[in-house]
C-alpha cells in the first residue's frame, strides 16, 4: 500500500538552523534570496504559528477557528512573562485549505517569513503531519493534536528506536478509539460481522494498514472484519463495497472517512438496501461534526462516533479559567452554532503553547522552548497533558494520550441532534448522559 504524500519527509530544503550555522560562509545576497533572517536575537515578542483547515473536506474541523483564536487572542491581550519579562503574542493563523502540500507550504512561510517561536497545528494527517514535517526539518519546536497518534508517529517515520526531536503530539490512539468501538458494539447484539470502509487519505493508510490499523484488534475481540480496498476521496459510487457488505451479512459498518465521502455513501447504504441490516454505524472522522449529522437529514439518529471532547468532560482551561461547559456555551452564544469536538482541542492547543512559552525563560531559544515542550505537566481543556516518557499516558516519546469516550447522536431539543456520552468504559471520569440503543 503506498503511502499519502502527506506521510514523506519534505525534500529539497535547507534547515533554518542550517543556515544559521553556516550563514557566516555565505554571502549576504544568497541568504537573503533563500530566506528571511530568523529569529535568533531575544524576541520582542512571541509569535505561534497556528495552521488548520478552514476550507475544503476538512473544513468541520476549523468550523470553531474564529471563536477560538478571538477567545485567546482577548485572554491574552495583555501579553505574557516570560523569565520576568513581558512579551506580547501574536498567533499568526493560516489556513491549510484541505490540502497536505498547502498546509506544508504555509508552516514554511510561517517559520521562515513569520519567523514563529512555536508551531500548532490540527485536524487529520493531512495537515498535522506536513506541518509537523516542516518543523521536524527546520528545527523549529512545534505542538499538535487532533489527530491519532499513530498516523502522527508512524506515518511520518517515527519508531521507539528513532523519535522525533522538534515535534510533539496530544491525541489519543486508534487503539482507544476501537476500544470504544468494541465497547459500543458490545452493547447492541449482532451477529459480530463487520464491514469497514476506508479512505486512501494518510489516515486511512494507517487506519487500513492490515497489522497496525483497524482488523487485528477487532478480529482480536472475536468479531468477523472484512475491508474491501481503500477508497478515494471524493468517490461517488460505492456500489461495490455495499455489494459486498450485503453478500457477507455485516450488521456492523464502520471506518474513516470524511463528511462528504460519508454522506454520499450512507445514502447509497439506504438507496441499496443494506441499511435493513445494518444495526450500528460507527464511523471516526465522518460523524463528529453537528452540521454532517444534520445533512443526513432523519438518518442521522442513532449513529455512533467517538468523542474527543464535550461539553460534560470534567475539565477547566488554565488559560481562561472556564469549564468545558461554559466554553461550549459560550460558543454557542457567540455564534448560535452548536458546540463541535475539535472545539475543545483547538483552545487546549493555545493553551499548552502558551503554558510551554511561559516556562521557557527565553521564547528567542528554540532549545528553551523545546526543554519545556519536554517538561510539560499541564491540566487542560481536554485534560492532562504530559510528555514525560514512561507515564501511562505516553506509548512512545513524543506522544501524550488524551482520554476518549463513545457518543450516540440522538434527537435534541435546541438543536436537531444532540451527542450524548453512551460509553465510558476507558474514561470514566467522563459521566454517561444517554443510553445506547440500535438503529431503526
Amino acid at each position: 500500500m503506498s503511502k499519502s504524500k502527506s506521510d514523506k519527509k519534505p525534500t529539497n530544503s535547507i534547515s533554518r538552523r542550517t543556515v544559521l550555522a553556516y550563514g557566516g560562509a555565505l554571502t549576504a545576497g544568497a541568504v537573503a534570496s533563500s530566506f528571511p533572517a530568523p529569529a535568533v536575537h531575544a524576541a520582542r515578542s512571541v509569535k505561534i504559528g497556528f495552521v488548520s483547515p478552514q476550507t475544503g473536506p476538512l473544513a468541520p474541523f476549523g468550523e470553531a477557528d474564529k471563536f477560538v483564536l478571538a477567545n485567546a487572542r482577548e485572554a491574552l491581550k495583555s501579553g505574557i512573562k516570560i523569565g520576568g519579562k513581558s512579551y506580547p503574542v501574536e498567533i499568526v493563523a493560516r489556513d491549510s485549505q484541505s490540502n497536505p502540500n498547502r498546509a506544508a507550504e504555509v508552516a514554511s512561510e510561517l517559520i521562515l517569513k513569520h519567523e514563529v517561536n512555536l508551531m500548532i497545528g490540527s485536524s487529520s494527517g493531512d495537515t498535522v503531519n506536513p506541518i509537523a514535517d516542516q518543523c521536524e526539518l527546520n528545527e523549529v519546536p512545534c505542538v499538535t493534536s487532533d489527530t491519532p497518534w499513530q498516523i502522527v508517529y508512524f506515518g511520518r517515520g517515527a519508531t521507539p528506536q528513532k523519535p522525533f526531536k522538534w515535534t510533539y503530539h496530544f491525541f489519543w490512539g486508534i487503539d482507544d478509539m476501537i476500544g470504544v468501538f468494541i465497547d459500543l458494539w458490545n452493547g447492541i447484539e449482532t451477529n459480530q460481522k463487520i464491514g469497514s470502509l476506508i479512505a486512501n487519505d494518510s489516515d486511512g493508510v494507517t487506519a487500513g494498514d492490515p497489522k497496525r490499523g483497524f482488523r487485528p484488534p477487532m478480529e482480536g475481540a472475536g468479531f468477523t472484519y472484512v475491508q474491501p480496498s481503500l477508497f478515494s476521496p471524493g468517490s461517488n459510487d460505492f456500489s461495490a463495497q455495499i455489494g459486498r457488505f450485503k453478500r457477507e451479512g455485516v450488521e456492523i459498518l464502520t471506518g474513516l472517512a470524511t463528511p462528504p465521502d460519508f454522506s454520499t455513501f450512507w445514502t447509497q447504504v439506504a438507496q441499496q438496501g443494506l441499511a435493513r441490516q445494518v444495526k450500528v454505524a460507527t464511523f471516526a472522522k465522518a460523524l463528529l461534526f453537528p452540521p454532517a449529522v444534520e445533512a443526513l437529514g432523519d438518518a442521522g439518529a442513532g449513529l455512533t462516533t467517538e468523542v474527543w471532547w464535550s461539553p460534560s468532560h470534567p475539565f477547566r482551561s488554565a488559560l481562561t479559567g472556564q469549564t468545558s461547559a461554559q466554553f461550549a456555551a459560550a460558543y454557542t452564544e457567540a455564534t448560535g452554532k452548536q458546540w463541535t469536538q475539535p472545539l475543545g482541542f483547538k483552545h487546549a492547543n493555545i493553551e499548552v503553547a502558551i503554558d510551554v512559552l511561559k516556562r521557557s525563560g527565553d521564547p528567542g531559544d528554540p532549545e528553551a522552548i523545546l526543554k519545556a515542550i519536554e517538561d510539560t505537566n499541564y491540566r487542560s481543556l481536554v485534560g492532562p497533558i504530559s510528555w514525560k516518557f514512561g507515564d501511562r499516558r505516553n506509548p512512545v516519546k513524543n506522544v501524550c494520550r488524551t482520554p476518549l469516550v463513545g457518543g450516540q447522536w440522538k434527537p435534541g431539543k435546541k438543536f436537531k441532534f444532540d451527542l450524548a456520552v453512551v460509553s465510558n468504559k476507558s474514561a470514566s471520569a467522563v459521566p454517561i448522559n444517554g443510553d445506547l440503543k440500535a438503529l431503526n
